[in-house]
């Protein structure tokens, strides 16, 4: 395969053998197989379903020469090694590692789809892609990461109330 460009998601919220959250993402980020070409600031997240700790979370942009399957088998070796198991979904963990756009545009296989299928709806992986990435374009909606991002944080007013009832 040729040489691609991917967007890696990488999160955290439990100490592991590298220590604190950012130092686990910190770790993952030295661990990418490829070259990492950018990479966000580390953005403090609340977390998503039943975990209580908040998340330190990224996103790199790595060049590699493996296929989108291979580089998932690889990201899910890094975080067995740093100690990552399978249980409760949106638990805690040590280290999260998702492919979340490819310059491939569009990928599917058992149990990896590119771009990931959440990626436009959560604003802990659109913070950090709008920083990196900005102008690029999903290939599903055709909408810039930027444009999806203003989309999701954009403030909107509140509902006005209909004439009946209302003032003294």
């Amino acid at each position: 395969m040729m040489r691609s460009t991917y967007v890696v998601g990488i999160g955290s919220n439990r100490r592991g053998v590298h220590g604190s959250p950012a130092a686990e993402v910190a770790a993952a980020l030295a661990a990418l197989p490829g070259r990492v070409i950018d990479v966000a600031p580390i953005f403090p997240t609340a977390p998503l379903g039943p975990s209580i700790r908040r998340y330190a979370n990224t996103a790199a942009v790595l060049e590699s020469e493996l296929a989108p399957g291979d580089l998932l088998h690889r990201l899910k070796t890094i975080e067995h090694t740093f100690g990552r198991r399978r249980g409760q979904r949106w638990g805690a963990r040590v280290i999260d590692l998702d492919i979340l756009l490819w310059s491939g545009g569009t990928w599917e296989e058992p149990g990896l789809i590119v771009p990931h299928t959440a990626f436009r709806t959560r604003d802990f992986v659109l913070g950090p892609l709008a920083r990196v990435v900005p102008g690029w374009r999903d290939p599903i909606s055709g909408l810039t990461v930027r444009h999806l991002n203003a989309r999701l944080t954009r403030r909107r007013a509140l509902p006005r109330r209909s004439g009946a009832g209302e003032g003294p």
